[in-house]
């Protein structure tokens, strides 16, 4: 009787994964898939077109425009455009925790293209960088709650004039103008984060301005016709105007740095923050428990550490790799020797007759731990309780 039951759990378990991947949900996930292809191919094509250009006249990153007469530069644009028509599709039919953490994949796929095609060499801790940034991106995407029954567009207008959205599109907007008329001229050729931190905040109100212009089409094409409402329209004109924006300082950053340094931060940046914005404009972690919104803070956390390590070392050559890598190493070998130390010194002191003589455990402390590593490397275990116990003498 239990086998019974348990291979009936199984078969309905096996049933309803298949029942969930249904028609619409494969569609959904072949166009996710050929969206982070398009997207992550895009910024090859798209780099190479701003070499050819600006060998021709002026650079993108120094305010030149001459990519725009770059046909290659066009054919990455359309790749793009592509591929963004593709994600929004994919929202269609797939749920959003389905389609989203497979942007991902356009990290991979840039950095791949770019070590091969572009000579951006991408080095070993680099690598790490990308690895963090999709781990800590997926994890948030998973665990992000499902989107709410939204019936009008004005129902997403009243969400967007909310007081709380309307101060952090104020804050958005104002670190936007200081970061292009103060930092920009002062730092846009040395600091990868200035040019991506536009388009990454000007990037999470056109996601918002995105899904309601979505939401409003999709009503429309079901028989509740949302044209005719002013709000419809008043989102496209945010939604041009804040892609118009990212494209620009997104040139800026291709011409300027390393191309498998701009796509993970410029993703990883842009998925945080349009997640703050879904979640302070739809409200997402009033249905969510503890647990999932602490694993997403945790998400973010992986998120930053990435994003580090990729800006220190997207500079690094070979040479500095592998020192540092051997610095990692023994770092990490000190980590795992100094717990161990700390619970023997512990334990011994509390053995020892002089453990209520301070001057005598100072004394005790201070020659024990002289040269422990070399110690606990050399000697083993053993050789530490060794040089411990040869220190007695401190107390008679």
């Amino acid at each position: 009787m239990a086998t019974e039951a348990s291979t009936s759990a199984a078969g309905a378990g096996a049933g309803s994964w298949v029942e969930g991947m249904s028609a619409d949900n494969i569609k959904g996930l072949v166009l996710a898939l050929s969206s982070s292809i398009f997207i992550g191919a895009s910024f090859i094509v798209k780099k190479k077109g701003l070499k050819k250009a600006g060998a021709s006249g002026v650079r993108a990153g120094v305010g030149g425009y001459s990519y725009l007469y770059e046909p290659l530069w066009w054919a990455g644009m359309i790749t793009m455009i592509v591929g963004e028509v593709a994600n929004f599709a994919a929202y269609a039919f797939a749920p959003a925790i389905l389609v989203t953490p497979l942007g991902a994949l356009s990290i991979i796929i840039s950095a791949v293209l770019a070590d091969i095609m572009l000579k951006e060499k991408l080095h070993i801790f680099g690598m790490l960088g990308c690895v963090l940034c999709v781990v800590g991106s997926t994890t948030i995407v998973l665990h992000a709650p499902q989107e709410r029954a939204i019936e009008s567009v004005a129902e997403v207008w009243d969400l967007a004039t909310e007081p709380a959205f309307l101060s952090y599109a104020a804050i958005v907007l104002a670190a936007t103008f200081v970061l292009i008329y103060y930092f920009i001229p002062q730092y846009g050729q040395t600091h990868i984060m200035v040019y991506i931190g536009v388009c990454s905040l000007v990037g999470s109100l056109s996601v918002m301005s995105v899904k309601a212009l979505g939401i409003a089409l999709k009503l429309t094409f079901s028989g509740m016709n949302q044209l005719i409402y002013p709000q419809t329209w008043l989102f496209t004109i945010v939604v041009v105007a804040c892609i118009v924006t990212q494209m620009n300082y997104l040139n800026k950053a291709l011409d300027t740095f390393n191309t498998a340094v701009v796509s993970p931060i410029y993703y990883t940046m842009f998925t945080s923050l349009t997640i703050l914005a879904s979640v302070i404009m739809f409200k997402d972690w009033d249905r969510q428990n503890p647990t999932q919104i602490v694993t997403e803070m945790c998400g973010f956390v992986t998120i930053l550490s990435g994003t580090f390590l990729l800006h220190k070392t997207k500079d690094m050559v070979d040479g500095t790799i592998s020192h540092s890598a051997s610095a990692l190493c023994k770092m990490l070998k000190y980590i795992v020797i100094i717990p161990y130390l700390a619970s023997q010194v512990s334990h011994q002191l509390y053995l020892c007759e002089y453990r209520n003589t301070p001057l005598k455990m100072t004394m005790v402390l201070k020659e024990f731990l002289l040269d422990p590593l070399q110690k606990a490397s050399h000697s083993g275990h053993q050789g530490l309780l060794n040089h411990f116990d040869q220190h007695r003498f401190y107390t008679r």
